[in-house]
């Protein structure tokens, strides 16, 4: 039986984390989600620090990072994720309202797996965040030994 990994959520506007939320439990997805507030608290989530010192030390299936992040951005988030070996398997898929060409392309340049820009409209969006959910966190299957940290 393969055990579900978690969906790490990293947003700061409320709305969207509400939105994020309901699109995943629309599919009844079994994962466990957590949302971090800012670019740290994901940090800190990541190397089980501060808040988060206790808790299990496997990394999530896939992380929805925003780009626009109190504290550290999220290209800041996706950079120092990318480079530490224990944490660059994890499947990023930034989940932004940038548009920006200069956004897509650092984005690209430190490892993101997709960018997704999105949707204005309220259906778009909970449709794009369950099709997400369902492709990283049921139907991608990660390398094997990727949701453990290494030692």
């Amino acid at each position: 039986m393969t055990t579900l990994g978690r969906i790490l959520v990293v947003e700061d506007d409320p709305n969207d984390v509400e939105l994020t939320l309901i699109a995943l439990g629309e599919y009844h997805l079994a994962n466990e989600v957590v949302v971090t507030r800012d670019g740290q608290q994901a940090l800190d989530y990541l190397y089980c620090r501060g808040e988060f010192h206790t808790r299990s030390n496997e990394n999530p299936a896939v992380m929805l990072l925003d780009l626009k992040l109190p504290r550290v951005d999220g290209l800041e988030v996706l950079q120092q994720i990318k480079t530490d070996e224990s944490l660059r398997m994890i499947p990023v898929v930034v989940l932004t309202s940038s548009h920006e060409e200069k956004d897509k392309m650092r984005s690209y340049k430190f490892g993101v797996n997709a960018y997704v820009v999105k949707p204005v409209d309220f259906h778009e969006f909970v449709n794009a965040v369950k099709e997400l959910g369902i492709f990283w966190a049921v139907v991608n299957e990660p390398p094997p030994g990727s949701m453990k940290k290494l030692p």
